[in-house]
C-alpha cells in the first residue's frame, strides 16, 4: 500500500490516493474544486497507472465532496459515507455560497457505512471508526494491518476539528478522540483532512486540546 496526497480547493483539503500493488486505488475525500483541479487528479492517476475502485468520505463538508460529482461522471463511483452526513451533503452548495464559492449539488451517498464496517480492496481493508463531534457522522478510515488512519477533520497534527458548525459538539469530539482514536496503537500514522500527518502517540503526548 502506497499513500499519495494531493491538496485541492481554496480550502486546501487533502485528497488521499491509497495505491495497491495491482494498480487499484482508493480515493479518500475527493476535494477537487473545479475541472482544472480534477484534470490534475486524472493526470496523476493516469501517470501512475492507477484504477480507482473505491471513493470514501471521512465526512461530507463541502470541501471534502467538491469532486464527488466529477468522480462519479469519470469513474462511475459514488462515495461511501455515514448516513448522518446526508444533511451536510445536501447543504453543501449553500455552504459554498456562504464561503463565496459555488458548486453543483453533489451526488447522493452510494453506500451508508456503519461503525465497525470493513471495506476491502486489493490493497487491504479499511475499518470505519465513527468519531462524531466535528460532524454528526465523521468517520476515521483505519487500516490496522498498515498502521494508518485517515482522520478527516476530527484529529489534526496538534489540533482538532472545529465544532461550531451544524452537527458539531466539542465534548462529543473530545470524548470520541480519546476513546476511539487515542486507544489505537501509538505508532499509527494519522492522515488528516488538512495539514501534515502525525502519529497517535505524538498526539496523545503533545496535542494541547487533548491534555
Amino acid at each position: 500500500m502506497k499513500i499519495h496526497k494531493l491538496v485541492f480547493s481554496p480550502i486546501s483539503v487533502n485528497t488521499y490516493i491509497v495505491e495497491a500493488e495491482n494498480g487499484d486505488c482508493t480515493v479518500i475525500d475527493c476535494g477537487c474544486y473545479d475541472r482544472g483541479e480534477f484534470a490534475h487528479l486524472e493526470k496523476f492517476l493516469t501517470e501512475k497507472v492507477l484504477n480507482p475502485v473505491l471513493l470514501l468520505n471521512t465526512h461530507c463538508h463541502l470541501d471534502h465532496v467538491f469532486g464527488n460529482g466529477m468522480f462519479l461522471a469519470r469513474y462511475g463511483l459514488k462515495t461511501k459515507a455515514c448516513r448522518n452526513e446526508e444533511e451536510n451533503l445536501k447543504n453543501s452548495p449553500l455552504h459554498a455560497m456562504m464561503y463565496g464559492m459555488s458548486m453543483d449539488a453533489p451526488p447522493p451517498i452510494g453506500e451508508y457505512i456503519e461503525d465497525g464496517q470493513r471495506v476491502s480492496f486489493a490493497g487491504g481493508e479499511f475499518e470505519a471508526i465513527y468519531v462524531p463531534g466535528h460532524t454528526a457522522g465523521s468517520i476515521t478510515w483505519y487500516s490496522s494491518a498498515r498502521g494508518v488512519a485517515f482522520t478527516g477533520d476530527a484529529l489534526f497534527a496538534g489540533g482538532i476539528g472545529r465544532t461550531d458548525l451544524p452537527g458539531g459538539d466539542y465534548e462529543t469530539l473530545i470524548t470520541n478522540i480519546k476513546t476511539r482514536l487515542l486507544t489505537l496503537p501509538p505508532e499509527t500514522v494519522i492522515y488528516p483532512g488538512h495539514g501534515e500527518p502525525s502519529t497517535i502517540g505524538a498526539e496523545k503526548k503533545g496535542n494541547p486540546w487533548l491534555s
